[in-house]
């Protein structure tokens, strides 16, 4: 019998309509049941940053992860799916875009030392507020109070946008999580971005809400490269169906074609790991979410995908950004 990895491959490759390249199939293979370091000693593994910014700066994507609306999992899989990229050789830097509501810390169990607020209210540096968490990922917890991103003064925005260009060539991949909806922050934060992972499930009114997410930003802009990810699927055939239902649509009403990420499944271990606080890839290694991950994340980093062409980067980011905040 074919194993779930082999059938969730040869899924993606015939709706994203291309098949995959030999190094995508080796790297699968290769992985063939290698076990993740167990939660217990991965947990609450924070420490602050204090490396010097390497001399040799390298490609940096950024990638900006939402979802139309609330309780999809978004978060959870953000964070997951970081951990995924950081085990498979990636510099990661989870930054939590959700300002104020400190998801990334509750599913980690973490207290961080300092947040972005600090950065920009104490003047600490990108490093004082970088901190280290397992399996190599490295986060920035956005905290409290800090609901005018885009409203700060001058002399507050260039130091935010300062010191967020000091990770430029520091990280592989900065995965921004941003709030559910389109608030202004996060809005503009997905325009700024070379890429956007839209989280979504098999719900009607979440699948109708990532539509109405697609639809807004393509508005603004019709290059934007949004990749489609549902999440609590019974199986990968339900996948496939609510993948096709909504890249139907946008291709139908906005002339869009959107790529599909993946699809992960309606484990009860993901609920188990955010009662327990530490992220299921790590928790439960073996599980089938995890396993799903793994697939996912192999697959991304050796398609097109996983490439940085045309990437822009925390600069390009910044640069972006900075046009949006209105400077006082």
């Amino acid at each position: 019998m074919q194993d779930q990895a082999q059938r969730l491959r040869e899924l993606y490759q015939r709706f994203n309509g291309r098949e995959q390249k030999p190094a995508a199939e080796a790297a699968i293979k290769a992985r063939d049941g290698a076990a993740s370091e167990t939660a217990i000693s991965a947990r609450r593994e924070i420490t602050p940053i204090t490396d010097a910014v390497p001399q040799h700066e390298k490609a940096t994507k950024v990638i900006s992860v939402t979802s139309g609306k609330g309780g999809v999992g978004k978060s959870n899989f953000a964070l997951n799916f970081a951990l995924s990229l950081s085990e498979s050789g990636q510099k990661v830097v989870l930054i939590d875009f959700d300002i104020g509501m400190a998801n990334l810390e509750i599913l980690l169990g973490m207290t961080p030392r300092h947040h972005l607020i600090d950065m920009v209210k104490e003047k600490k540096t990108i490093w004082d507020v970088l901190e280290k968490g397992p399996n190599g990922l490295e986060l920035i917890s956005g905290g409290s109070g800090f609901e005018g991103i885009l409203d700060l003064s001058h002399d507050n925005a260039d130091y935010l946008f300062a010191e967020l260009g000091r990770l430029q060539g520091y990280a592989d991949i900065i995965l921004f999580d941003t709030g559910a909806g389109l608030s202004k922050e996060s809005q503009r934060c997905h325009l700024a971005a070379d890429e956007i992972i839209l989280v979504t499930t098999p719900e009607p009114t979440a699948i109708t809400d990532a539509y109405s997410v697609i639809k807004i930003l393509h508005n603004q802009d019709a290059s934007l490269n949004v990749r489609l990810v549902v999440n609590r699927v019974v199986n990968s055939k339900e996948g496939i169906e609510i993948a096709g239902r909504v890249r139907t649509v946008t291709r139908r009403f906005l002339n869009k074609e959107i790529e599909i990420l993946g699809f992960m499944p309606n484990d009860s271990l993901v609920f188990q790991s955010v009662l327990e606080q530490t992220p299921f890839y790590l928790n439960y290694p073996k599980s089938q979410a995890a396993k799903w991950m793994k697939d996912m994340v192999n697959i991304y980093l050796h398609g097109d995908a996983g490439k940085c062409q045309g990437a822009t980067g925390i600069k390009g980011f910044i640069q972006k950004m900075s046009q949006f905040v209105v400077k006082k």
